[in-house]
């Protein structure tokens, strides 16, 4: 279980240290440094003399083991080497990930996009494609080092945190407590029903925004939240609208999946229950940084009886959900 840092994390990572990091490696920075909007890391492009500037992601402190990086690093580099459009780590003397004062830090190619067109056929169907072959290359193997997504990992965890360290004001900690086990109960009979569907490494966070687009297609960016779970995992961040929009997005993406990857439809009983597990994870996620002096100012609402009675009422909505019948293709 990832524990909260006790202190703030990124307290002397000013402009110097990340300069004199990247020279570190043998590079020459120009001066140029601009802060990239991150809130799990900080992330800089920084300008090179006489080269493309570089893109610099140093890793928060206590998430993620050396280990667990490294091995998000190798599944990047294998998806690249097999021509998929990712964002691979830059590699200096072997090694894709540093160290510098106390700091853990990988440089990328910067490549810039904008984001996908889901409401074109064609652009589901080219994502679809690639992820096709990416969900080919996630199942020849699964992380040793990296979570599993489960009932238990993603939506237990996060409750007994959040109950445990009195973030719910005490007004409503009975009542969330009681509607958030009914979800998690509803969202383990989804796995139930959905039966022993496949393992495979993902990308794991693939929303819209983690996908740019350039006149050559897509390309899939920021593998930091690379787990193990099913694949459907990978695209129902994809989908919105009413059940029947879902339903059209789908087989657009699907139509180009199965050019490459063979889908279990089974995996559609976890479409809900997997919208429910991020809805919970995005409160723990939050309570575990609040130390950091940039989340106060940027969620300036977490905590607050009104947040947490929206929390409420969206677990209520999705408890509907979750007994409705999966979508059809």
């Amino acid at each position: 279980m990832e524990q909260p840092v006790s202190e703030t994390p990124y307290a002397d990572l000013g402009p110097s240290v990340v300069l004199d990091a990247v020279e570190s490696l043998g590079l020459d920075c120009d001066g140029r440094l601009l802060q990239l909007n991150s809130y799990e890391n900080r992330v800089y492009q920084i300008g090179l003399e006489d080269q493309t500037p570089v893109i610099g992601k140093f890793y928060r402190p206590g998430r993620w083991s050396d280990a667990a990086i490294l091995e998000e690093h190798a599944f990047t580099v294998e998806l690249q080497e097999r021509d998929i459009p990712v964002v691979a780590p830059l590699a200096f003397n072997g090694e894709t990930l540093h160290h510098y004062r106390g700091h853990r830090f990988t440089l990328f190619p910067r490549q810039g996009g904008r984001l996908p067109d889901l409401d074109s056929p064609e652009a589901r169907l080219w994502l679809g494609r690639y992820l096709g072959r990416l969900h080919l290359v996630g199942g020849m193997s699964t992380f040793a080092e990296r979570p599993t997504l489960t009932p238990e990992t993603f939506g237990r965890v996060a409750l007994r945190y959040v109950l445990d360290n009195g973030l719910v004001p005490p007004a409503l900690e009975q009542v969330y407590a009681g509607v958030a086990e009914d979800v998690l109960a509803r969202v383990e009979a989804c796995f139930q029903r959905a039966g022993n569907v496949a393992t495979i490494r993902l990308h794991g966070d693939c929303h819209p925004g983690n996908i740019l687009w350039t006149d050559d297609g897509p390309h899939f960016v920021d593998l930091d939240d690379a787990l193990n779970g099913p694949a459907v995992q990978d695209l129902w961040m994809l989908l919105s609208g009413d059940r029947g929009e879902m339903t059209r997005q789908l087989d657009e993406l699907l139509e180009g999946y199965e050019d490459f990857s063979d889908f279990d439809p089974r995996q559609l009983h976890l479409v809900e229950a997997l919208r429910t597990l991020r809805m919970m994870r995005f409160s723990y996620w939050l309570a575990l940084r609040w130390n950091d002096p940039a989340f106060p100012p940027a969620f300036p609402w977490f905590g607050g009886e009104r947040y947490w009675e929206e929390q409420i009422l969206a677990l209520r909505e999705q408890a509907a959900l979750l007994d409705e019948p999966p979508l059809q293709l």
